[in-house]
């Protein structure tokens, strides 16, 4: 008998340092999040700004020292005097012009790197700790690695711009966001998941599967919306809900190949940008329809009125953002709006998986 209560009172102790540990973990994991969100939203400033190609070279390391003296910076503006994004449409622009947008892409890439050691530090003292569960170490250590991956991407894109074109490729930029958002999602998924949830049951089976889908159709949808700022289509055909005089317009697929316009046509990529912004708008109304019929009083239910209502507003910042012809103040709030249902969306879809079990999360070491 004394031995049970022992080992009862053990397995309380364990259980308690599993809490405290996941406190901890959540509290990092939610600063991650929110230095990724200001990374995602500094960055589409920066491309709407055209400041991306600002800094001409590739320097991890001492990039983080920016230009301290006039020499210097004489010296980075005659670097960027020589791509054609200066030629073309910059020609004449002063040192203190050139300035404004070098601050730009500068501060996001300073960003990047402070994101990368403020994952990189506490993942290394919680691992050696022995505060990270084992379950999720390797997942953590992906997820480091892929935002490594990720600065080479950066680069990437940047060198694309460089040579020939004024700006940099939308399939590049395109690759780059979307990581950026995996990276967002990956992290989200794992904060989730060290969260309480409720005991509540799926209002029905589909629930979980349609959660995905909408987890996946955000991000497919900011896929889309990358294409449309690497073309510069969102300052054309700036009308809703008709585009150029129909809600089906034409001229969709005058290149050849046919399917080239999915990614090189602007017309045809603000169109299936809208196309899959309905799209996501009925999944996420016909979500919420059947949770509230199948189990109105579960949380499942009442994430997705949250779901469906961020989705509704992310669509009028959209459209607002495309009447006005993307000013820089609402096409940030715009990208921060997609960052916002992506996240929930995760988070939702997570909820229908529930949280990590506390019964294996007691074996820390090895």
């Amino acid at each position: 008998m004394a031995q049970v209560e022992l080992a009862e009172q053990m397995l309380l102790k364990e259980i308690d340092r599993t809490e405290r540990n996941r406190r901890q973990i959540r509290g990092w994991l939610a600063a991650v999040l929110f230095a990724l969100f200001a990374l995602v939203l500094v960055g589409g400033a920066t491309r709407l700004t055209e400041s991306g190609l600002s800094i001409t070279e590739w320097k991890p390391i001492h990039g983080v020292i920016p230009p301290l003296s006039a020499e210097e910076w004489e010296e980075e503006f005659r670097l960027y005097q020589r791509i054609p994004q200066y030629e073309q449409l910059n020609k004449g622009m002063t040192v203190e012009e050139f300035k404004t947008i070098f601050w730009w892409e500068w501060a996001h890439r300073l960003l990047a790197r402070t994101i990368g050691v403020i994952f990189a530090l506490p993942l290394f003292f919680f691992w050696v700790t022995g505060r990270i569960e084992r379950r999720l170490r390797w997942p953590l250590v992906g997820i480091l690695a892929l935002g490594g991956f990720q600065g080479f991407i950066g680069w990437w894109m940047v060198s694309s711009g460089l040579a020939e074109r004024t700006e940099v490729s939308q399939y590049r930029l395109a690759t780059h966001l979307v990581i950026a958002c995996l990276i967002f999602a990956a992290c989200m998924w794992i904060l989730r998941g060290l969260c309480p949830h409720s005991g509540d049951a799926a209002p029905t089976k589909r629930s979980r599967s349609m959660a995905a889908i909408l987890a996946a159709m955000s991000l497919f949808q900011i896929y889309l919306g990358a294409l449309v700022a690497g073309l510069d289509a969102g300052f054309t055909y700036n009308t809703w809900p008709l585009m150029d005089g129909a809600i089906i317009p034409g001229g969709l697929f005058v290149q050849q190949p046919a399917w080239i316009n999915l990614f090189e046509n602007p017309k045809t990529v603000q169109f299936f940008h809208r196309a899959g912004a309905y799209l996501l708008f009925a999944l996420a109304l016909a979500h919420m329809l059947a949770s509230l019929r199948a189990a109105p009083e579960t949380t499942h239910a009442r994430r997705s009125v949250v779901l469906f209502g961020l989705v509704t507003i992310q669509a009028m910042i959209g459209i607002t953002t495309l009447v006005l012809e993307v000013p820089i103040g609402w096409g940030v709030l715009h990208q921060a709006g997609a960052l916002v249902v992506l996240g929930f969306a995760i988070a939702h879809w997570r909820g229908f998986v529930g949280e990590y079990p506390k019964s294996t999360a007691i074996e820390f070491r090895d």
